[in-house]
């Protein structure tokens, strides 16, 4: 990108009457004119807990910074919002701003029925799925929202935006603060990453949400302790395949790396599962690498655990009946130690914010250790559903 985008954003009309100027400070999409390229990500639970830079102006503007954008600068709190995934959207949500969401980018993979379980917790989705993939320009401007939690590089490099879109919207919209944390392996993403609750603290910033952010690190910090506490020892836990694919009927596997660090994977590196295909050349899925694996490729490998993403809409239950029960009345895939072990298993989400993690997570260790936590299949609760509520609600 050029260093044309290195300017100071002039606040339009709209952008003080509606929310005070949120501009753009130290170069839009910093990422792309001369950005790091360096990983400095830190992992979930060490990250220092960081400072909201106030101007010493005796307003009420605050500032949040945010690669691959900069630093935003607010006058009041953000009301009306969207999200480009459903991680993104889950930390709004968990912040207790569900009621001003107007949409998101892909409405197919933010799963809310996670919200079922929590008394009070809910989200509009006939307000979602009236805005199920905003992605287009014209989009932006009708929704007229106060901040996009959107990476801006990632409509530039998946759906042909230009930079002069970006800001475009910026001046005339609202601001963009979000970061593609989700994988690690687009090779367009050459400015830092965010593990889940680093992202998760910049989109409390912009909420003014500080509260209610410490008080969900602080569950998931003691959960994930105490889960950690009760793991077998490193050489008695499974190798994992880690996979996407979408039918009942599986004949090809797109594969994942567990050794990316992108938040898809979290509840996996936190379990300690060793990568079944550690050692091997196979590359990550990403924008570039579709390669997929056949039953013979597969059989090589020969994991102890198989996780299938996709099938997030369907039970455990259901996925038995249907995707493990075609793998083991198939010549090939039925020789696989997993499926006759009945180690096939959904994937979980490419998305998961804060709310997503704690279920996911609860789901994932019961996947791999049934024998400590229970079945999949069983109703054991790992974490407290109410405590999660009150705060959602604010009471922490």
């Amino acid at each position: 990108m050029g260093d044309n985008l290195k300017r100071n954003v002039t606040p339009t009309r709209r952008e003080y009457v509606k929310y005070g100027g949120a501009v753009v400070g130290g170069g839009l999409l910093t990422g792309c004119i001369g950005g790091s390229g360096t990983d400095t990500a830190s992992t979930e639970t060490d990250a220092p807990a960081a400072e909201t830079d106030q101007p010493e102006t005796g307003d009420q503007s605050y500032t949040v910074s945010m690669e691959p954008v900069g630093d935003v600068t607010f006058e009041s709190v953000p009301e009306r919002w969207i999200a480009y995934d459903g991680g993104y959207a889950d930390m709004g949500v968990a912040l207790g701003k569900a009621d001003g969401m107007t949409g998101i980018g892909g409405a197919d993979r933010y799963y809310t029925y996670v919200y079922d379980e929590l008394p009070g917790v809910s989200v509009d989705r006939e307000r979602i799925e009236a805005n199920p993939e905003v992605r287009a320009k014209e989009q932006f401007y009708e929704l007229d929202n106060d901040v996009h939690l959107y990476d801006p590089n990632m409509l530039i490099n998946w759906f042909d935006w230009d930079r002069s879109d970006v800001e475009a919207i910026t001046d005339n919209v609202a601001p963009f603060v979000g970061n593609l944390i989700f994988r690690r392996s687009d090779g367009w993403h050459d400015y830092r990453y965010y593990t889940l609750y680093e992202a998760f603290e910049k989109v409390s910033e912009v909420f003014q949400e500080r509260e209610r952010y410490e008080a969900f690190k602080r569950l998931h910090d003691d959960f994930i302790a105490e889960i950690q506490r009760q793991l077998p020892p490193a050489d008695e836990r499974p190798n994992v395949f880690l996979t996407y694919e979408g039918t009942t009927e599986p004949e090809t596997f797109s594969p994942y790396r567990l050794n990316d660090k992108g938040t898809s994977k979290k509840q996996w590196r936190d379990l300690g599962v060793t990568d079944a295909l550690a050692g091997t050349d196979i590359e990550n899925l990403s924008t570039t690498n579709r390669g997929e694996l056949d039953y013979e490729n597969l059989l090589e490998v020969d994991p102890d655990v198989i996780l299938v993403r996709g099938h997030e809409r369907k039970s455990a239950a259901e996925f038995r009946e249907t995707v493990l029960a075609y793998m083991r009345d198939h010549p090939v895939g039925g020789e696989l130690t997993a499926v006759n072990d009945g180690r096939v298993y959904r994937g979980g989400y490419l998305n998961q914010g804060p709310i997503h993690n704690l279920f996911l997570t609860e789901r994932a260790a019961k996947q791999l250790y049934p024998d400590v936590f229970g079945p999949v299949t069983g109703d054991a609760e790992l974490f407290d559903r109410q405590q999660v509520a009150d705060i959602v609600a604010g009471g922490v």
